[in-house]
């Protein structure tokens, strides 16, 4: 029946902004849209984890671990990435890290330094920063 399932609406309103000549230093927790064309040091964190989005520009830096539900990357993240609805990496994005995606988009040129790892929407949640799932995480026997 149509009316069993609700869709989930994407925030396409951007309502804070990281200038290109900021420089911002320690985690950032926001709801709606947020757009990021400086540099930040520090964790990202969406308050709202149905339908927030970050913007990060090819201006833009992120030094430290993302989790949003929408991610649009232009830009460079050193840190695990974790979208958990969907992330589209433009040709000019760089991640020095792990990306936890269930819907992913890459463009030609974009590059990951890290894994890859799909989620799907019956998983519970996505893992918490710094630890990765068991198959991953997995080293050698003693």
């Amino acid at each position: 029946m149509w009316w069993g399932k609700r869709k989930k609406k994407r925030h396409t309103r951007i309502e804070s902004l990281i200038g290109p000549h900021s420089q911002f230093v320690g985690d950032v927790r926001f709801s709606g849209g947020l757009h990021v064309d400086g540099q930040l040091k520090g964790n990202v964190t969406a308050a709202d984890e149905d339908s927030s989005v970050l913007q990060l520009s090819d201006r833009g830096t992120i030094e430290g671990d993302v989790k949003v539900p929408y991610v649009v990357l232009h830009g460079t993240v050193v840190g695990d990435v974790y979208a958990r609805e969907h992330i589209e990496l433009a040709g000019s994005a760089r991640v020095e890290g792990n990306v936890y995606y269930n819907l992913i988009e890459m463009a030609v040129g974009s590059a990951v330094n890290g894994q890859l790892v799909h989620i799907s929407q019956a998983d519970k949640g996505v893992p918490a920063a710094g630890h990765a799932p068991a198959a991953v995480k997995a080293g050698p026997s003693s």
